[in-house]
């Protein structure tokens, strides 16, 4: 009888299904996808506020399902090629939309042109990524360095204006003549070769450890308090790092160059 029931038991295999840890990092990707889509609307309905707030809520959530996954070791390509569509539609299809209906459907001929062009070099820098993903040589990567600014960088950085127009109230901000060129700077930023900051690229000195912990809590009470004064802030600390960036990347260059090795060390502390 024994024998005959195990004969009835299906496989270990197929009790199995789709482990949960496979599907909770795709499903923090389709949250970020579902938030970024959402400043569209909140843009046609001029509510700006929220429709910045999706845009940065779609960034957290980006920010976390690749660590979900790599906790959960859930990692597969699927979801590598899930987070690019994700990236393109929330960093790239909607703020193109988002600072089109807010400054630049007033720029006559190209405005919408303008507004095109951050949603494909966003599609262009993305399909480099993919398509580099399993090259042997990726010097830039294994030192910690992006190639160009990412994409929800480019999103961010693309929306100074706004977070600037939010914190003042100027309509200086929102000129389309101030809007076109630096929605145009920014786009092709993304598609750049200058090597820029990530977050493993940064290194800390032991003593600046508690002064760093400090610095954060202040930074999120800005943020708190003064959103759009702190996210200006931000967006211009970060294009002003670039230059900053490759003369880092430039010295490990030099160092490898130096030590004969083939894989670059990482940066050095800041």
């Amino acid at each position: 009888m024994a024998q005959f029931r195990s004969r009835l038991r299906p496989p270990p295999a197929a009790r199995r299904g789709i482990p949960l840890r496979a599907v909770a990092p795709n499903a923090v990707t389709l949250m970020a996808l579902c938030a970024g889509l959402s400043a569209v609307r909140f843009a046609i309905g001029d509510k700006w506020e929220l429709a910045v707030g999706a845009i940065i809520a779609a960034g957290v959530l980006d920010g976390l399902d690749g660590r979900v996954a790599r906790l959960l070791h859930g990692e597969s390509r699927f979801g590598a090629e899930l987070d690019s569509l994700s990236d393109v539609i929330a960093f790239g299809v909607s703020p193109a939309v988002m600072i089109y209906l807010w400054s630049l459907q007033y720029l006559p001929q190209f405005g919408w042109t303008i507004a095109l062009s951050h949603a494909a070099c966003c599609a262009l820098r993305l399909a480099r990524f993919n398509a580099q993903i399993d090259a042997a040589e990726q010097p830039r990567k294994k030192a910690g360095f992006f190639t160009g600014i990412p994409a929800p960088a480019g999103a961010g950085t693309a929306m100074a204006p706004i977070f600037l127009w939010l914190a003042t109230g100027e309509d200086l901000f929102r000129s389309p003549y101030l809007v076109a060129p630096w929605t145009a700077m920014t786009a092709l930023l993304m598609v750049s070769n200058l090597p820029t900051f990530s977050w493993a690229s940064l290194r800390l000195r032991r003593g600046m450890r508690f002064g760093a912990l400090v610095g954060c809590a202040l930074f999120f009470a800005a943020l708190i308090n003064l959103p759009w004064p702190t996210l200006s802030a931000v967006a211009i600390a970060y294009l002003a790092s670039i230059p900053f960036a490759w003369r880092s990347y430039a010295r490990v260059r030099q160092r490898v160059a130096r030590l004969g090795s083939e894989t670059p060390p990482p940066a050095a502390p800041l």
